[in-house]
């Protein structure tokens, strides 16, 4: 047994370990693996097996991962929330993530409701809009229960201007605020003065501007618009530098040519020009449009949310309607500001993991090798990054091209059964904010969607 055709015999033993023994008694020198298969319990091994050979649940995800495919986001103009938003009420405030409470929420959220109760003249003072949350005076909702998405604590109140986005082959509709900057914003729960006074310009000037712009350009197609910044070293969620610059160039035309006040424009181009992130909000909305075009297929295992509010770690499936599955949203590693560490972090938090859902962001690594000095790590993991994720994903999106790759599409559709099956989360890029309200940013850093969500999907997929 010490050797094969007079060759020394390496045996290498892969789990069950009274094999090795076996080998190991006839004389074999024998190297022992610990495996487990990585569907964690035996129960869920079964239901990945079944959902995988089942042929309606192929067909469904065929069905829903093309209509994603399919899907064809243009921007068309800038609302007033309450005016566009389906289901908008006027005591209603929509928030990143999925459903919370006031008493649930993190420093960050809470202090972005104080921040909007401000704004939008509910209370005068930050306690009087504290009381008012805490006496339910206030309807908190997700933002993904009303086509929409926002960054970060993504609250969203009645008077805010938000992209409008429209799906031109399925339809739908979808929706985000616009991007504040950097710095003390009300996304990290700041709501000071001048915090409130930026977001008073944005809907008294830059909301005019853009919506006026956008009247002479006639509907902007952001697929292409992506797919550019992506070679262009953007990955969509954290490095928006390209997208930003391109939207840009296309709104300095239609500006231009409207009938707003020059000093107005001049001031709305000057904030764009200043804001890297500026995109982050339109590239969000036209992935949600994208991945809501896929919800709702019946059987399909294909993940279509993936959100945080600060507390919670929430996905949503297509096949299992708009019901949630969540856990402890995690704490994220990365590289953190000066005088900052893990101990200063707030819990994961926004609907920008809307990205990694569609397939870009942490999904598209590959393009953006310069995202590491942002958010740690190295270019080849990144690249790795990108690589591993296509074992989770249902296929590919040709339209969103890794030129590190290739050229291959992005990989796309993530899957509830092959997450389960192979053991790999999907992986999340992301910023951090800190966890009292106000202070902001204090740095970015990877994370991954908690096998948890996946696990509780997976049995309620199985029934």
């Amino acid at each position: 047994m010490s050797a094969l055709f007079g060759k020394p015999l390496s045996v290498a033993n892969v789990g069950l370990s009274s094999f090795a023994d076996a080998i190991a008694g006839a004389g074999a020198p024998v190297a022992r693996i610990d495996w487990a298969p990585s569907g964690g319990t035996p129960q869920s091994a079964l239901a990945v097996a079944q959902l995988m050979t089942d042929p309606a649940v192929d067909a469904a995800n065929r069905k829903a991962f093309d209509a994603y495919l399919s899907a064809d986001p243009v921007l068309e103009g800038v609302g007033i929330a309450r005016e566009v938003l389906p289901g908008m009420g006027e005591r209603m405030l929509l928030h990143s993530g999925p459903p919370i409470t006031w008493e649930a929420m993190g420093g960050a959220m809470q202090g972005a409701v104080i921040g909007a109760c401000l704004l939008e003249g509910w209370a005068r003072e930050a306690e009087s809009a504290r009381a008012m949350a805490a006496a339910g005076e206030i309807v908190f909702d997700p933002c993904h229960h009303h086509a929409a998405v926002g960054p970060m604590a993504g609250i969203t109140s009645p008077s805010m201007p938000v992209w409008m986005l429209r799906n031109r082959t399925q339809g739908n509709v979808s929706f985000s605020n616009l991007n504040e900057g950097m710095g003390k914003v009300l996304r990290y729960g700041a709501h000071s003065p001048e915090v409130l006074e930026r977001l008073r310009w944005m809907g008294t000037t830059l909301g005019p501007v853009l919506t006026a712009a956008l009247r002479q350009l006639g509907l902007i197609e952001l697929k292409p618009l992506m797919a550019r910044a992506l070679h262009m070293g953007d990955e969509m969620h954290n490095r928006n530098v390209a997208a930003t610059g391109l939207l840009y160039k296309r709104i300095v035309a239609g500006a231009l040519r409207s009938d707003r006040p020059v000093p107005d424009i001049a001031a709305a181009l000057d904030f764009m020009n200043g804001n890297d992130f500026f995109f982050l909000n339109v590239g969000m909305a036209a992935c949600k449009g994208m991945l809501d075009a896929a919800h709702g297929v019946p059987r399909s295992t294909m993940v279509t949310t993936m959100a945080r509010n600060g507390t919670e770690f929430g996905i949503r499936v297509s096949g299992a309607g708009d019901r949630w599955f969540t856990t402890s949203a995690p704490v994220v590693s990365g590289l953190f500001f000066a005088g900052y560490g893990r101990g200063d972090a707030g819990r994961d938090i926004g609907d920008s993991a809307i990205t990694e859902t569609a397939g870009i962001g942490g999904f598209a690594m590959a393009a953006a090798p310069a995202i590491v000095q942002f958010v740690g790590g190295t270019p080849r993991e990144a690249l790795g990054n990108s690589q591993r994720m296509a074992h989770i994903t249902l296929g590919r999106n040709n339209a969103f091209t890794l030129p590190m790759l290739d050229f291959a599409g992005t990989p796309a559709g993530i899957d509830v059964c092959r997450v389960v099956d192979t053991g790999i989360e999907p992986i999340i890029n992301t910023g951090i904010a800190h966890r009292e309200a106000g202070v902001g940013q204090i740095g970015a850093g990877i994370t991954h969607a908690p096998m948890a969500c996946f696990t509780q999907a997976l049995a309620v997929l199985a029934q």
